[in-house]
């Protein structure tokens, strides 16, 4: 039975892992507080939070999700970054960071119920933001109908640009 400190803990990873939309483990041996304080800053820059949890505490408050992710993810020094939403600008923060301070070394993640591993983080780290990928494809939706649109006009602008050749060569003419 836990205790009543660790309760709370397995009780508030619940409730952040269940408002979040992926998860980034790191291992943070060897690194500075003010290193770790100043990463969590950026991370919570972009609406991520980042805990140390036990990883027994964090297996438990993830329940059955944690049967999904490999050993590797949550054994040893593990710091878990909680996202919610803007995965890739959140993953390329912790890997300019591994880069910057090499303290730091990314594990994997878990995103949409898959398991990533560390290069997979790093290629979801090199997506563009979100509101880029929707001008995108809002961009590749819209390229036809605004070809459409043009082919149409020439359609209807073609006879109507001829009738007013004809009316000022007959105006010259009189």
């Amino acid at each position: 039975m836990p205790t009543e400190v660790k309760a709370r803990i397995i009780q508030q990873t619940k409730e952040i892992y269940e408002e979040s939309t992926a998860m980034l483990f790191v291992d943070y041996r060897g690194l500075k507080v003010k290193d770790m304080q100043a990463l969590r800053s950026k991370l919570r820059e972009k609406g991520a939070d980042m805990h140390v949890v036990k990883n027994t505490l964090l297996r438990i408050a993830i329940g059955d999700d944690s049967q999904s992710l490999p050993d590797d993810l949550h054994n040893g020094p593990t710091a878990v970054a909680f996202l919610k939403g803007n995965e890739p600008d959140c993953a390329k923060i912790l890997m300019d960071f591994s880069k910057e301070n090499k303290a730091l070394s990314i594990k994997g993640g878990f995103l949409s119920g898959k398991a990533l591993d560390s290069k997979e983080v790093d290629s979801l780290s090199k997506l563009p933001p979100r509101e880029v990928l929707i001008a995108q494809v809002i961009g590749t939706i819209a390229a036809p109908l605004s070809n459409l649109v043009s082919t149409v006009e020439a359609l209807y602008a073609q006879p109507i640009r001829t009738i007013g050749a004809v009316a000022d060569k007959a105006a010259e003419n009189k």
